[in-house]
């Protein structure tokens, strides 16, 4: 029989409170029902600590700590709206905002309404960059710009197969889609980080097109994407036709039909055509995470090829 874990008292926000050692800042925070922003983390993912908005201010430290990752100690005293962590939240928006398309993803615009957060102080964003332009990039070679704009992360959209487009004007690097094809879900390992500083971006090994590639098309990148970069094929065209509508789809839950593991599907259809399929990251069987059947294998539902 294990033993009980060992119990933590902190201070957040002017409240003492207890937990099991090993908990993090933000989960400490969650379940005094604080709520503390994040891009980068998920549930079902390692804590990466990259997009540094779940910030918090640790008395006698030096710097701000990310909640998600930061552990709890006995005795620390911990502020998560001090006037530093605004301020350093603010920013971070809007580094954000002025550099990556962030429309898709559901908390932005709230979050800069909250903060005072305005993106467009720095410019309007850089023109899109031409085809090619950023993969071929060389780290540590960079152009001084003219003031005139803020740089971005502006491209033209990847669609080089049938099941989901990668639009990484929309990639705010939140590490999220690594994580989940690599040693989190998929271990399949078939993207990572290419590049340094402005120039660094999610990549195939030697930028090779996805079907060539190693990915096995799970989708699970997908699934965990928070800001709309990488995107189902069948939703992605409707909303650029104009037809998206969550108003007149529904959302239910099945269970995957394939084999006997018993994966739950979270189906979202409109007009009786599934546009988009997901997992519980709660769900004991899957945390969230899906193989190629499971997650696109679903158009024998519609009379599609089976």
């Amino acid at each position: 029989m294990n033993p009980a874990p060992r119990t933590l008292e902190l201070t957040i926000d002017g409240r003492k409170t207890e937990v099991a050692e090993g908990t993090t800042l933000l989960q400490a925070c969650q379940a005094q029902g604080i709520a503390v922003p994040t891009f980068c983390w998920a549930e079902n993912l390692t804590p990466l600590n990259v997009c540094r908005i779940c910030v918090v201010e640790l008395e006698g430290a030096r710097t701000l700590v990310p909640a998600c990752s930061r552990k709890c100690e006995s005795g620390m005293i911990v502020q998560t709206e001090s006037e530093r962590v605004q301020l350093s939240r603010k920013l971070v928006l809007e580094l954000l905002g002025s550099s990556v398309d962030m429309s898709l993803a559901t908390e932005f615009a709230a979050l800069a309404e909250k903060y005072d957060a305005h993106p467009e102080r720095f410019g309007p964003r850089s023109p899109r960059a031409r085809p090619g332009e950023r993969e071929a990039a060389t780290a540590g070679h960079h152009h001084a710009g003219d003031g005139s704009h803020a740089e971005s992360v502006a491209q033209e959209k990847k669609v080089d197969n049938d099941l989901f487009v990668r639009d990484y004007e929309k990639c705010m690097l939140c590490y999220k889609c690594v994580e989940a094809c690599g040693i989190d879900a998929q271990n399949t390992f078939a993207i990572a980080v290419a590049g340094r500083g402005f120039d660094a971006r999610i990549a195939t090994e030697l930028e090779t097109p996805l079907p060539d590639s190693a990915c096995v098309f799970c989708g699970n990148c997908v699934g965990v994407c928070p800001t709309g970069a990488l995107m189902f094929k069948a939703e992605s065209d409707l909303r650029e036709s104009g037809q998206w509508d969550e108003s007149r789809q529904k959302v239910s839950d099945t269970i995957c039909p394939y084999c006997g593991v018993g994966c739950q599907l979270t189906l979202r259809v409109q007009d009786n055509k599934i546009v988009r399929v997901t997992s519980p990251a709660d769900h004991s069987v899957t945390s969230g995470h899906l193989c190629i059947k499971g997650r696109f294998g679903w158009s024998f539902v519609e009379g599609g090829k089976k």
